[in-house]
């Protein structure tokens, strides 16, 4: 039995979908277009954990993490916070939602106003949420110390300081309401490689130190495996696999996430390593093809069965979950109504 089943979730996601409209208007005698961006999505996060959300650029994690946050309406679907359905709340439930859920962008540059200082964007939400300027002073000069930073840097402007810096106080910035969750969206791709590294260990930290909750979402899948303890791999809108860190990599089911983990570069020069090359295209979002959503470009694929009967997520054991028809390791000489 899967650990997670003797906790409560602290979030969770149920049957999430998304769409956007297409068209502008209705054309005579015609349906009306959607891009798919989250189909029918479920997961779970606990508390103290730091869950991942992997993918291409179009899969839809983004829009997850949005909808999760409250930053953009659902169109279907449920989520939990603390045991609290938040999928409808209203605008002044929405407002306390914000002291307890936050977010790190994805350029540090961009968000921060370029016409104010530092301490200005960090003192902004304090004062919003009527927090008293004795206690967020002393706020601002605790994260200071606690990201590493001078509190000189507090007097000056976005431009003047370097993206790792920046990104530092964007978290804490996050940190400014002491929230039960924060949502990082991308957080160390526009970063160099160097300073990615010092945002990941303070990831971990807040973890560790404040036993922080965090929905992190990325393409990279050397980062989600340095800082995350379970993750999902999103492919246009759906979840293909979810599990721990070390399910997914070492008894990987999928084989749209087997192929991710074959294009991470070499660790090692002398690594024996095998690139598998994913044949066409991803499909259009907007006509999502009838079947496994992967059909087309897997190399395990039956007609007749995977082009027309949709996979669902499944645990394979212990919580490792797996929308195929037949998930790598088991024999598939198998029927799926076997599975």
């Amino acid at each position: 039995m899967s650990k997670e089943k003797d906790r409560q979730p602290f979030i969770s996601v149920r049957d999430l979908k998304k769409y956007f409209c297409l068209d502008n208007y209705k054309l005579a005698k015609a349906k009306t277009r959607y891009i798919h961006a989250v189909d029918d999505v479920s997961f779970d996060i606990y508390k103290g954990e730091i869950f991942g959300i992997i993918g291409e650029s179009g899969s839809g994690k983004s829009t997850i993490g949005r909808c999760v946050l409250k930053l953009i309406d659902v169109d279907s679907g449920e989520i939990y916070f603390d045991g609290k359905n938040i999928t409808h709340v209203s605008r002044k439930e929405q407002q306390e939602l914000r002291s307890r859920m936050q977010m790190v962008f994805q350029n540090p540059l961009a968000s921060f106003d370029p016409k104010k200082t530092i301490r200005f964007s960090l003192e902004e939400s304090a004062k919003v949420h009527k927090i008293k300027p004795e206690v967020y002073k002393a706020r601002i000069k605790q994260l200071m110390e606690y990201i590493a930073l001078p509190e000189d840097l507090l007097t000056r402007y976005p431009k003047d300081l370097s993206g790792g810096q920046l990104q530092r106080l964007a978290i804490a910035r996050a940190l400014m309401l002491e929230p039960d969750f924060i949502l990082a969206d991308e957080p160390v791709s526009a970063l160099d490689v160097s300073v990615q590294a010092q945002i990941l260990n303070l990831m971990l930290d807040l973890k560790e130190d404040k036993g922080q909750t965090i929905l992190f979402i990325s393409h990279d899948l050397n980062v989600v495996r340095h800082v995350c303890d379970r993750i999902a791999v999103v492919y246009l809108g759906a979840v293909m696999e979810m599990g721990t860190v070390e399910q997914v990599y070492n008894s990987v089911a999928h084989p749209y996430t087997q192929a991710l983990i074959s294009a991470k570069p070499k660790e090692h020069p002398l690594e024996n390593k095998k690139h598998i090359l994913l044949e066409g295209d991803i499909p259009n979002a907007v006509d999502i093809p009838e079947g496994c959503r992967f059909a087309g470009r897997c190399r395990y694929f039956k007609e007749g069965l995977c082009d027309n009967r949709t996979p669902k997520l499944k645990d394979i054991g212990n919580g490792h979950y797996v929308a195929c028809h037949f998930p790598l390791g088991i024999d598939r000489s198998k029927t799926a109504s076997d599975m």
